[in-house]
This record gives structure tokens, sequence and C-alpha cells, in this order.
């Protein structure tokens, strides 16, 4: 083997073979191209926010493509290399992940791997009817419709709901969802903490409370929901309620005509409306209405079964958001001039 000899420290020689300095080349060049490739790989380069939608079966020399055509990576080497180097090939999930500005091609890689896609929310709030619960739903451009076809009744067959009706069976409340998902597992995981929170409340209800069952309690929980703006009169109205139960007396609620009316009906409330009969004309009917007419909240539902211990008869609503309450028909009525005036 050709032998070559090189001149060392303090003048000393030492006798190399052509192989070992092949070799040590070899090391040389490959330790420079993992300390580039390191650099390039760990390098932020988006400037800005952007969402990356990896699809199911996408595999490395597919993802490094995209990663350089949605800007998220220089080239597709040092992708391709750092993925096998680091043992994310063949480990990405799919799905949509969120892609925070100066992120590095590496981190990219490890974000897919671990499967830390992105969960996108959609919030339910208080006193919606379900035609309107709807229309939110399908306005979610991330969520897959599948409601546009099903009829009311089909869609309480769906979801195992006991109830008649599937107005107020949903718990208004916050929900995560993955791009793609359902709206139906939505509302499916909405029916769930609905039952799980009416239950909740009736098992906490007062001793002698009027309604018979937890249906009623949901029934009285909407009406409650849609007249009180504050929660911490949500029990004082709910009290009132039962004190007309009990006597007999119609609810006379407003709600309850405005649902009646329909969906389309867009106010003003006259006092022709409320001469207008409906299942839910709480003026011409006695009783409860035959189902909800809004998702009510806890407080709500605790409130129905809770009602506070009141003479009270009557309420007024005073324009800020409080009512005042009234034990007589001419204390309302004096009430009812004061500030509707």
């Amino acid at each position: 083997m050709p032998i070559v000899k090189i001149r060392g420290h303090r003048g000393r020689w030492y006798l190399w073979s052509f192989a070992s300095l092949f070799a040590a080349v070899a090391l040389s060049c490959v330790g420079v191209s993992l300390l580039f490739l390191y650099q390039t790989i760990r390098a932020p380069i988006n400037q800005s926010e952007q969402f990356l939608v990896v699809t199911p079966g996408t595999g490395t020399h597919s993802l490094a493509t995209q990663l350089v055509s949605e800007g998220l990576a220089g080239s597709r080497w040092p992708v391709l290399a750092w993925a096998v180097l680091s043992g994310t090939s063949g480990t990405f999930k799919s799905g949509e992940f969120l892609i925070p500005r100066q992120t590095s091609p590496a981190q990219i890689l490890g974000k897919i791997s671990r499967g830390d896609v992105h969960q996108r929310k959609l919030t339910i709030v208080e006193g919606l009817r379900f035609s309107q619960l709807r229309d939110r739903l399908q306005k979610e451009k991330y969520l897959t419709d599948t409601l546009a076809d099903l009829s009311q009744p089909d869609l309480a067959d769906h979801l195992s709901l006991q109830a008649p009706s599937v107005e107020g069976a949903f718990f208004p409340s916050t929900y995560f969802f993955l791009r793609g998902d359902s709206d139906l597992d939505v509302l499916s995981r909405a029916a769930t903490k609905m039952r799980e929170e009416l239950a909740r409340a009736w098992d906490a209800r007062a001793a002698d409370l009027l309604l018979k069952d937890p249906y009623e309690a949901l029934i009285l929980a909407s009406i409650i929901q849609k007249e009180a703006m504050l929660e911490s009169e949500m029990p004082r109205i709910s009290g009132v309620f039962h004190n007309r139960l009990r006597l007999k007396m119609r609810l006379q609620t407003d709600p309850t005509v405005i649902f009646g009316l329909g969906p389309n009906f867009k106010g003003p409330l006259k006092r022709s409306h409320l001469k207008k009969d409906t299942p839910y004309n709480t003026y011409t009917r006695n009783g409860l209405p035959p189902g909800p007419i809004s998702l009510p909240g806890r407080a709500a539902l605790l409130a129905a079964v809770n009602p506070l211990e009141t003479e009270d008869l009557y309420f007024m609503a005073k324009g800020d958001g409080s009512h005042e309450f009234s034990r007589t028909l001419k204390e309302h009525n004096r009430a009812v001039k004061k500030y509707r005036r």
C-alpha cells in the first residue's frame, strides 16, 4: 500500500497510508456536512404563522416537497436527511398543524411526528334555540356538514335523545374539534354534557319541588335562561314561576310566546301576539309549555330546581339587565308604568 510521509508537530515525521488519509478527509467532509445539515434544519424559516394540512398516507418525500412548496423549508434534501437521522421518517401523523412564525423544519417534523394537531373550538352560547345552533354549525367551515339532510326526528334518533324535541338538548359550552370532524360529533358531545348537567342539577333539587321530572326542569330552565340577564336573579325568577305554578296562575312569559310564533318572528311583540294561541303561549295556556325554548346553562338549570323562597308573583325588566320584583298586581302595574315610560 502506498505510504506518504507527513511532517508533524516539532518536526517529527509520520507515515500515513493513502487509505488513512482518505478516511480522515472523508470524516472531515461528513462532519462538515452534518454541521451544515444541523444548521440548515434548525434555522427558523417561516415569517408568519400558518397552517399545514398533512393528508393521510403522506410519506417523507411528499412531505419534504410540501414543506418547500408552502415556504416551510428551503430545499428537500435537509428535510429528507433529518427525517432519517432523527427517526421521524415513517412516523408522520395526518391532520392540521398550526406552525408558529419563525419555526424551523426540524421543529415541524417533530410536531407532525408527535401528532400535535391543531384543535379548533366552537362556543355554543346560552339561550339559543336549535335553529340558531344549526345555523352556527353550518357556518363553521372546518366542520363537515352532515346536518343538512337530517330532520329533527332523524337527528334525535341518531343521537339517542329520549326527549320529544331536540330543543334544549345541547349544553352551552366551548367544544374543541379537529378540522374535518362532523357537526354531529360536536352535537353528540353537547347532548351528553347536557344529560350530565341536568342529572347533576336534578340530584341537587329542593325537597318540595313542584316539577315532576328532569324534563320539566329543563323546560323551566330554558325559560329562566331567556328571561334573566343576570345569573344572580335566576333563583328569584324561578321563585316567581314556582309561585305561579303553585297558585295555578298562568306563567305569562313573553319568550314562550315568541318561540311559539316561530323562528321567522322578528318582533316587536304586540298585544295581538299575546292573544294568538299556540302550544307555547303561556298567556293562553296553563302550566309549562310542552318543551324547552332555548339552551339553558348550568346556572339556569340549578335555579329551576332550587327556586328562591319569595312571595313575588311578578317581575318587570328595568332596561339595564335587572328586574323589579312585585308581590301584587298593583305593585307590578306601577313598575310597568315606570319602566316602560
